[in-house]
């Protein structure tokens, strides 16, 4: 029987089969955890390339963008399960922490993938216990599913105190900064919602947030840095406007040019002389 190329179960335990290459470039959304029983993943993060194959388990810290390349190797298909640790069970997590339990020098890592031993018992029990359910004739249950995810936090907590920083940015002190998550990620086509949920806050605290650090618009903020961008691009760098304009985040170059117009006072195809 040819076996199926993903199962989701609640949009948080996901298992992929691929037998032949697999590409894509996402932005990661949420924090997940995720095992290779066979065949490589690999994962592009900013140039950084890593590779993992059988037996390998890595963390992604969400608000970044990576690309992945899925393949089978050594005659084995490309066979993986991923935990997806969202926001709303990391908020019932921490609040059934103890004081006790919270480090007060954790520190959120710069980077964003990490590699865990491949041999620890904890990691090899909480994912062999996940796998008979590749080929599932039932579905597992709520709770069965809750159970993993809070397998996985622990895992991740016992690796390196840090990741309480990035797995709890909702709260002090290991909020996100919001202008520099903005800095890092102006040019991608991000609605206010998603911005709020990588910066670990709710749509109404970001904006409560945002309006304590600028006179502006969130919106009107990005518009302002991507057109900024462009300028030094253009002028400076002497860039192709088209390349630009793709590069900072616009997706249609008349828009650009418009409003790159309103705040220059020349078309950026007259700056590119």
């Amino acid at each position: 029987m040819q076996p199926l190329r993903s199962i989701n179960f609640s949009d948080i335990m996901l298992n992929y089969h691929f037998e032949e290459d697999s590409r894509c470039t996402l932005m990661v959304k949420e924090h997940i955890l995720f095992y290779v029983y066979s065949g490589e993943v690999e994962v592009n993060e900013n140039g950084e390339i890593s590779r993992l194959r059988k037996g390998n388990c890595a963390f992604i810290r969400k608000d970044n963008r990576v690309s992945l390349i899925k393949r089978p190797i050594e005659g084995e298909p490309y066979h993986a399960t991923v935990l997806r640790l969202t926001r709303k069970f990391l908020h019932e997590f921490y609040r059934k922490l103890g004081p006790e339990e919270i480090p007060g020098d954790s520190k959120r890592s710069k980077t964003s993938l990490l590699v865990l031993a491949a041999d620890r018992p904890d990691i090899q029990s909480l994912f062999g216990s996940i796998k008979p359910y590749y080929y599932p004739t039932v579905q597992p249950d709520k709770k069965w599913i809750e159970l993993k995810m809070t397998e996985a936090v622990y895992t991740l907590l016992h690796t390196d105190k840090n990741l309480y920083a990035s797995l709890f940015d909702f709260t002090q002190p290991w909020k996100i900064d919001i202008l520099e998550f903005l800095e890092n990620n102006y040019m991608y086509d991000l609605s206010l919602e998603e911005i709020a949920s990588f910066t670990g806050r709710s749509l109404a605290t970001f904006k409560r947030d945002f309006s304590r650090i600028s006179d502006t618009t969130p919106q009107k903020w990005i518009i302002r840095k991507r057109l900024e961008v462009a300028h030094r691009e253009i002028t400076r760098n002497q860039r192709k406007v088209t390349e630009v304009c793709m590069d900072v985040g616009f997706k249609n170059l008349s828009h650009f040019s418009r409003v790159y117009k309103n705040r220059y006072g020349v078309a950026p195809t007259n700056n590119n002389n």
